[in-house]
């Protein structure tokens, strides 16, 4: 019998309904929700994220502005556009596409958002905040996960949660968001010995590795929940994810696909992020 498969999908797409009803409401009363996605360089893997994430934001009538910059900004030029998005009301949330060319700090230009426009969840006060269990804006990608479980009736509380992955995009703050739910949680990565023996206790396996068909048969015991967060090429230039989902079908109960599972919601929750941002100073 094969497993039971989380649509991100079709779960997403209720959310941005609930979204655009939202967004709806706000232009009723005046205000659009905006947001600045700034793109530096010609990374063809990031600007097809952008055009994405603008398409996204228009689908649900938001205001989606992007801010291109040449692969030879410096990071004083970067942090100065920055400080002009911080400054406008019509600008609700700041994304800065990840990676940045070398010559930039990553850490300083999302040091530079104002935590109020960090809808990407990655400065030190939202992970500050998300650490001690305040109002905040959550990482997309976990945030995204933790909907696909609620949306699918997965009580996360008293179960083993076993993350693959120690991203501070991912992995975790994955942990925390579980944590925060009563979960029993437990960080591994790549290098861990026998990783089998942590991953075959697991409950709910979240898969963040970054490696392609990395989670296999032999980690995963039968009906435990799969997540694959994992978005790789192949050697056949194959979208793949970091579970080897032919091997794990069938023994998980309920399993992520890859497309078309925890990527739709990570955008979703951008939007989520946004419209609460544009919530928040509407209110003000």
């Amino acid at each position: 019998m094969s497993s039971a498969i989380i649509n991100g999908k079709e779960i997403g797409q209720q959310i941005r309904e609930s979204i655009a009803q939202r967004v709806e409401t706000l232009k009723q009363n005046g205000l659009t929700p905006g947001l600045a996605v700034v793109l530096v360089g010609d990374n063809p893997a990031s600007k097809t994220y952008v055009a994405n994430k603008q398409k996204s934001c228009e689908a649900i009538g938001m205001f989606s502005e992007l801010v291109k910059l040449d692969a030879a900004t410096t990071q004083e030029e970067l942090v100065a556009e920055i400080e002009k998005l911080n400054g406008r009301d019509d600008i609700h949330g700041i994304l800065v596409q990840l990676p940045l060319p070398k010559q930039i700090d990553e850490d300083a230009i999302i040091a530079a958002i104002d935590p109020a426009k960090d809808v990407d969840g990655f400065s030190p006060v939202s992970v500050g905040k998300m650490m001690l269990g305040q109002e905040t804006y959550l990482p997309c990608t976990p945030f995204g996960v933790m909907k696909l479980l609620e949306y699918t009736g997965i009580d996360v509380a008293g179960k083993h949660a076993v993350i693959v992955g120690r991203s501070h995009i991912v992995g975790k703050p994955m942990g925390q968001l579980l944590l925060q739910k009563d979960a029993t949680v437990t960080y591994t990565h790549s290098k861990t010995n026998d990783l089998p023996s942590y991953t075959k206790q697991a409950d709910i396996i979240i898969a963040a590795v970054g490696r392609p068909n990395f989670i296999t048969a032999e980690h995963v015991k039968e009906g435990a929940v799969v997540i694959d967060v994992g978005i790789n090429r192949d050697e056949n230039n194959k979208l793949v994810g970091d579970v080897d989902f032919a091997s794990v079908d069938g023994i998980a109960s309920h399993i992520t696909p890859v497309p078309g599972g925890v990527g739709p919601m990570t955008i979703t929750m951008l939007l989520y992020n946004t419209v609460q941002a544009a919530e928040i100073a509407s209110a003000q």
